[in-house]
């Protein structure tokens, strides 16, 4: 399987090389290569599950997963594997898990808009969380992540951590709780407006 991939992978390149040289590949060449493509696409359609499966038995979060799959949060990073694992989400075609993707980096690039223009209530917010010296050891765990993620110049990474902190507050802090919950209905708020917007016929089609 592997030199298969392999041998697609230099068909195409080769297209491609042509393409951008003085010459241009046949169209018979041209072909092969688009036929060569498509076969990878379905090699790496097929990989991708399988690779996230044994990225998570071998104990890495969805978070830490997200950057690696080109997403930006650790939902998105599963709902992305719910997508390719055989017998994924309910009945998606192809072209619907496609625009499922779609919609998903639509909805990543307004909240990461909403995160750079709340950018000093998110910093206030993480700062105050991760100063906290009362926490369970979890709790510990968790805020020094977010205390790492504050330290970053995208505020957009501070969500998912100030998210996770959120069962840590509840009891002893729940002013904190309630500021982290807020943030957390702005975001869903963002992501569905976003979604509405796309669903109205001449709304955002941007991918």
């Amino acid at each position: 399987m592997e030199t298969d991939a392999q041998q697609c992978l230099d068909v195409v390149a080769g297209a491609v090389r042509r393409t951008t040289g003085d010459g241009s590949p046949s169209a018979e060449e041209a072909l092969k290569a688009l036929t060569a493509l498509h076969e990878l696409r379905e090699r790496l359609s097929t990989w991708e599950p399988l690779l996230i499966e044994a990225a998570r038995e071998g104990g890495a979060s969805w978070a830490r997963l997200a950057p690696a799959l080109g997403v930006t949060s650790r939902q998105a990073a599963e709902r992305r594997y719910l997508r390719l694992r055989p017998g994924g989400e309910a009945g998606l075609t192809r072209e619907q898990r496609v625009q499922a993707a779609r919609d998903e980096r639509a909805g990543d690039r307004a909240v990461a808009t909403w995160a750079r223009e709340n950018a000093s209530e998110l910093r206030q917010i993480a700062g105050q969380v991760s100063a906290l010296t009362d926490l369970t050891t979890s709790g510990r765990r968790d805020a020094k992540t977010l205390a790492t993620s504050l330290t970053g110049d995208d505020p957009a990474t501070l969500i998912e951590p100030l998210a996770d902190m959120h069962v840590h507050l509840v009891d002893e802090h729940a002013h904190l709780a309630a500021r982290v919950d807020a943030v957390g209905r702005q975001v869903s708020d963002v992501r569905r407006e976003t979604q509405r917007r796309r669903e109205v016929p001449g709304g955002d089609p941007r991918s």
